[in-house]
């Protein structure tokens, strides 16, 4: 799709708008994980139970991606972003307001949907604004918003939620929300959907079986990290022996490690993504065996959730190039399925470290589901590797 060419201030300005976006949305994520003893006292449930709504928001984004992909194909790309953060700020606004806990787990759910579309567009909108040869560096800035959420968004939503409500961290949220829309409605130039664009075209991306694949590396070999994140907080009071109050810090800490990561992963994939992909694979299973072995000690836990934040959001760059990579001319849909990816980890370890835990096994063994999703997710690898270099020697039989 062409464009008309804009300043560096502009482009700039746009950058910046979809950055707070996407670290608003990061933070609505991640900051239900610190929040999960305030929101389980709230709820009058364990737990566990309370880490459902952690599974929620992240089956929402799996649902919402492609739904919204096909029926918004032909939408401009700059109002369609306007329309997903007002979409999360009215799921956060819910969140704060929700009277049961069944409503809560709708508000989550609700606030979820926009989530994966949110950044497939921003960073489709990105990689266009940008000079060539520069895009993935666009792209890695917009998602450096959501390095920022765990870095700052949820260490301090925590926080709020700890000294006051677990409800007003969400009403801020949503209003920060609507005002992001209104940054990103000023900022963002008009932007048309691309050329021939449709829901048929965009759907082929899912005919192709290495775009199944990619996607099957993240949702598996990212499991761990939600596994283990879900349930931080608590395995931090419990097992460790941190105070509540401190609790935040260390959430600052694998925040600074997804942050760190996720520029390590760029690097690594402009190197070579399959490599990359591979290498972090093997990081992610050796991280969280080190969490396993290490919560008994402050310091030991500290070091092991920074390694195991760097390596799970070290996936995510070369995943995102290897999944635009393999959709074809569906861009909109190979975009926005990192972020499904992503958030099907979410629910599937979320869903599983609440499985151990409720199975009266000790919160540390959230890091031996780490192990085995990181294991199951390098077989997947193997089976990707494998068939690319098959069709590299018979490339008549396409992809």
């Amino acid at each position: 799709m062409t464009h008309q060419p804009h300043t560096r201030l502009q482009t700039l300005a746009a950058e910046s708008a979809m950055i707070l976006g996407a670290f608003l949305l990061g933070t609505s994520e991640f900051a239900a994980m610190g929040l999960l003893p305030e929101m389980a006292r709230d709820s009058h449930v364990t737990i566990d139970v309370a880490g459902t709504s952690v599974t929620a928001y992240a089956l929402g984004v799996v649902i919402g991606a492609p739904l919204i992909a096909t029926m918004a194909a032909k939408t401009s790309r700059h109002m369609l972003l306007v329309f997903l953060l007002l979409f999360c700020a009215a799921g956060n606004a819910l969140s704060a307001l929700s009277g049961s806990f069944s409503t809560l787990i709708a508000a989550r759910f609700m606030s979820g949907l926009p989530h994966g579309a949110y950044f497939g567009i921003a960073s489709l909108i990105a990689a266009t604004l940008a000079h060539p040869g520069r895009r993935a560096q666009a792209v890695a800035r917009v998602m450096m918003g959501l390095g920022l959420a765990n870095l700052i968004g949820a260490p301090l939503g925590t926080f709020i939620g700890e000294h006051t409500t677990w409800r007003l961290t969400y009403f801020l949220l949503a209003v920060l929300a609507a005002l992001a829309a209104i940054i990103c409605r000023a900022s963002v130039p008009a932007m048309q959907a691309a050329h021939g664009s449709g829901p048929l075209k965009e759907l082929s991306a899912l005919a192709k079986p290495q775009v199944w694949l990619a996607f099957g590396i993240g949702s598996v070999g990212l499991g761990g990290l939600f596994a283990v994140y879900t349930y931080l907080v608590p395995t931090l009071i419990s097992v460790t022996g941190i105070s509540e109050s401190d609790a935040p810090l260390v959430l600052v800490v694998i925040g600074l490690g997804m942050f760190v990561g996720n520029f390590l992963g760029g690097w690594l994939a402009d190197r070579g993504i399959m490599r990359a992909t591979g290498i972090l694979l093997v990081l992610n299973l050796v991280a969280f065996a080190i969490f396993f072995f290490s919560v008994h000690n402050t310091i030991a836990i500290s070091v092991s959730v920074f390694l195991a934040g760097l390596a799970a959001l070290a996936l995510v760059p070369p995943l995102q190039a290897r999944l635009m990579d393999v959709a074809g001319h569906a861009q909109a849909l190979g975009a926005m399925l990192n972020g499904c990816a992503i958030n099907v980890a979410n629910a599937l370890g979320a869903a599983l470290g609440g499985a151990v835990i409720a199975a009266h096994l000790s919160p540390a063994s959230t890091g031996l589901v780490g192990v085995v999703m990181a294991a199951l997710a390098l077989v997947i690898f193997f089976v990707a590797l494998s068939m690319e270099k098959h069709l590299a020697l018979n490339p008549s039989q396409g992809r």
